[in-house]
């Protein structure tokens, strides 16, 4: 039986979500302004830790996997299925998480604790355009649960905007402005890893557009339900996975280090 006596679902909160982007756009003005001050490695990774453990628990909904109801014994039922995709899509996440790992820890082996000259004021607005796309990638699940699907459709379009826009910024952007300073794929090992490093998350975000788009369809074809609704549960923890991902590799390329 699956009633609200066994369930540890949390209620749907608007408000929640604004108090979490205002606290984590906090979080990012204070990491520049420390980068711009004494530089401290350890100040930025504690903010950075800050951030993502935020994003993990409240935009990713780490919190659901605990979330089994002893009294489901039916596997053929729809809440049985998502418990077991809920940990599926965990066990990508992780693994992709490994290769993001592999890619970070490659940029200090080779670069150390120098970083390029790259534009500052452009890092820091794909970033703001990032963590922004979050905010409605929450609100649009958040709308869904509450069963408004033309507030869903709404700000599922506001985050794929953001993406295609934070996709234009890097490569089309930064990319070219970078390689006009010089650092290009062949300069050096540290311009190769910074250009591994935003090819590869960028094509996850790529991927992510996509995937919004199918929901985006789907929604607009009123296939989703409050009650039924796994494939937006789904894009929503992997665009907060992709923006994750961006809180550790902005600092390392961006603020760490002084410049090479």
């Amino acid at each position: 039986m699956h009633n609200a006596e066994t369930s540890h679902e949390h209620k749907p909160n608007l408000l929640q979500g604004v108090n979490v982007f205002i606290v984590l756009a906090v979080l990012t003005a204070i990491e520049f302004f420390i980068a711009i001050t004494n530089a401290s490695l350890l100040l930025i990774s504690i903010v950075a830790l800050m951030k993502a453990g935020l994003v993990v628990y409240y935009y990713m909904h780490v919190y659901k996997l605990a979330d089994v109801d002893k009294h489901l014994d039916d596997p053929h039922s729809y809440e049985h299925k998502l418990i077991s995709n809920r940990f599926g899509l965990w066990l990508f996440i992780l693994s992709d998480a490994f290769l993001f790992a592999g890619l970070l820890t490659a940029r200090f082996n080779l670069a150390g604790l120098t970083r390029l000259d790259l534009d500052q004021d452009l890092g820091l607005i794909v970033t703001s355009v990032l963590l922004l796309s979050s905010f409605f990638m929450n609100r649009a699940e958040t709308q869904m649960k509450l069963g408004n699907n033309k507030g869903f459709l709404v700000n599922t379009a506001m985050t794929t905007l953001l993406g295609i826009g934070f996709m234009v910024g890097v490569v089309a952007v930064e990319w070219p402005l970078a390689a006009s300073h010089g650092i290009t794929a062949s300069a050096n090992a540290a311009s190769a890893i910074f250009y591994m490093m935003t090819g590869m998350h960028a094509f996850h975000v790529l991927t992510g557009v996509i995937f919004l788009l199918i929901i985006l369809r789907n929604g607009m074809k009123g296939l989703y339900t409050p009650e039924k609704h796994w494939a937006v549960e789904a894009a929503t923890v992997y665009w907060h996975f992709v923006d994750l991902v961006w809180i550790f590799f902005y600092p390392a390329l961006y603020l760490i280090g002084r410049l090479a």
